[in-house]
């Protein structure tokens, strides 16, 4: 175990902390398993972890706000884990905020009843694995402030968006009507989202660069309409990449493009989707609607996307 203070000293802060134990296999450059039983050891826990930490849940409900700000490294991550019955339930606020904390990978717990679930800001390389987000007033994850090279992946993402503005959406990358935003090459990978998302289930704003929507399965059956939500993914991002997804239950469309600040929402690749508008009532119903292709904002639909109900795949010449 790592020693960054006197043994005596890391004894008592241990004891005040309410019990949380440190555990180490190792020589003393090893990292730290934190084990965690309560709210307040998670967020001593939070604040005191240091690369190549792990920070572990141990089953039950955690009740509060909690906050990581330590940032780790690419070659010694940060660790927060626990099972889908590890619950961080916030009453309000953000459930998990990684505020600058790069390098932290969270894997497998539930996030809950706040006004977001989990949101990344100003942090590189951050990982978020197998989680459950659901029961929220407004989106479910969030990258955002130049927050890069993120992932997630294989999360279960339903139920945002209650407040009923249309903010919910299930995974948001950016900010909207701004290009400071620069949250570059998230990558958004065999997710489920949906159902009841307020908003779309990806929201990919202007500003950000080189996103990947790849394998992921979406239910649009939240939509709300408001704030012109009406399909599963809303590209205004450049460079994005979409592929092999699969959706269902759309009030309008399947995905969407737009341009929303002269030179964004450039550069779309549609590969391999299969999308489902049976029971659409909106005036496209197309499973790919761009509304911003010309010779200099491309975007590119392939044939090996398909449709089944609607009024098409697409309303720009498909490439094979």
């Amino acid at each position: 175990m790592r020693l960054r203070t006197p043994l005596t000293s890391l004894l008592a802060t241990t004891l005040a902390a309410g019990g949380l134990l440190l555990t180490a296999g190792g020589p003393a450059s090893a990292a730290t398993t934190i084990e965690v039983t309560t709210a307040a050891q998670l967020k001593t826990a939070l604040g005191a972890a240091a690369p190549g930490d792990t920070i572990h849940l141990a089953d039950g409900t955690y009740t509060g706000n909690f906050k990581a700000t330590a940032p780790a490294t690419a070659s010694a991550r940060i660790t927060l884990t626990g099972s889908p019955r590890a619950v961080l339930t916030a009453g309000g606020g953000y459930g998990l905020h990684l505020n600058g904390a790069s390098y932290w990978t969270v894997t497998g717990l539930t996030v809950t009843g706040g006004q977001k679930g989990i949101v990344i800001d100003t942090a590189k390389g951050v990982v978020v694995d197998g989680v459950t987000v659901h029961d929220l007033d407004m989106e479910g994850v969030h990258f955002r402030n130049s927050s890069t090279d993120g992932v997630i992946r294989n999360a279960k993402i339903y139920d945002t968006g209650n407040d009923g503005r249309g903010m919910g959406e299930g995974v948001y990358v950016g900010t909207a009507n701004t290009l400071s935003d620069k949250s570059d090459r998230i990558q958004i990978l065999g997710n489920t989202i949906g159902p009841d998302v307020g908003g779309e289930n990806i929201d990919i704003k202007e500003g950000t660069t080189g996103a990947q929507i790849i394998g992921n399965s979406f239910d649009g059956s939240g939509l709300t309409g408001a704030n012109y939500d009406d399909s599963w993914v809303d590209v205004k991002g450049n460079n994005v990449l979409v592929q092999d997804n699969t959706g269902k239950n759309t009030t309008n469309d399947g995905y969407q493009t737009h341009t929303q600040q002269s030179g964004w929402g450039c550069g779309t690749v549609f590969k391999g989707n299969k999308s489902t508008l049976s029971g659409a009532t909106g005036s496209t119903q197309l499973a790919i609607d761009v509304t911003n292709n010309s010779t200099s904002c491309r975007t590119t639909v392939y044939t090996g996307n398909t449709v089944t109900g609607g009024k098409g795949l697409t309303n720009i010449p498909v490439t094979s």
